[in-house]
């Protein structure tokens, strides 16, 4: 542990606007996984909602057609986002090997204990901005929080610059280890969900 100094994040640093999309492996793979869903899945069900209410008398003022027609635009504008993302993904794997100065301070992919200067603990693992999940504790490397850890080291007590005000947090530990994403799951109010009942039903 080297002693420990004041560091305060760059305006520049990290810069979120380099075109790369810095994600974990659990990240990426939940990308695919609801890219999947909506494209052989969600979509077909939609459009086939889209197709019926056609038929049902006049477009203008059939709210099933309209919302249907809604929705399957709102499910090709996540596609495209999706395709985009998974196309700029730059993916980093927290139990790469690294060297020991890697090893010794956060970059994306670390887990950081760190403290603030009430002495509260908290631990956050730094992700890709598609991956933040506060209830694990994920955060992204492009927020304050984020960016006022990265390149840090144990010891050091960096400055986060958050709307509140300026914060002081002690950095207690960095580690490199696995981070569990929370897996896709389909959404039980999906067309793609109420087609799977129906058959269900038949069945």
């Amino acid at each position: 542990m080297r002693k420990g100094f004041t560091r305060r994040p760059k305006a520049e640093e990290p810069a979120a606007a380099h075109g790369k999309n810095y994600i974990t492996p659990g990240g990426l793979q939940r990308l695919k996984e609801e890219y999947h869903f909506l494209l052989t899945k969600d979509r077909p069900a939609v459009a086939e909602v889209v197709a019926w209410a056609a038929g049902n008398g006049d477009r203008s003022e059939n709210a099933d057609y309209q919302y249907a027609k809604r929705r399957l635009r709102q499910i090709d504008g996540r596609i495209r986002f999706l395709s985009k993302r998974m196309e700029a993904a730059e993916v980093v794997d927290p139990e790469a090997p690294r060297s020991k100065l890697q090893e010794a301070k956060a970059f994306f992919g670390a887990t950081v204990l760190y403290a603030n200067t009430a002495g509260v603990e908290r631990e956050v693992s730094i992700v890709g901005t598609d991956e933040v999940d506060l209830d694990r504790n994920h955060i992204s490397w492009a927020s304050p929080l984020g960016r006022a850890l990265m390149r840090s080291a144990e010891g050091d007590t960096v400055v986060l610059e958050a709307p509140g005000g300026k914060e002081q947090l002690k950095v207690l530990e960095i580690r490199y280890e696995r981070i569990a994403v929370e897996p896709f799951r389909e959404p039980t109010g999906s067309y793609a969900a109420a087609k799977q009942s129906e058959k269900a039903i038949d069945a």
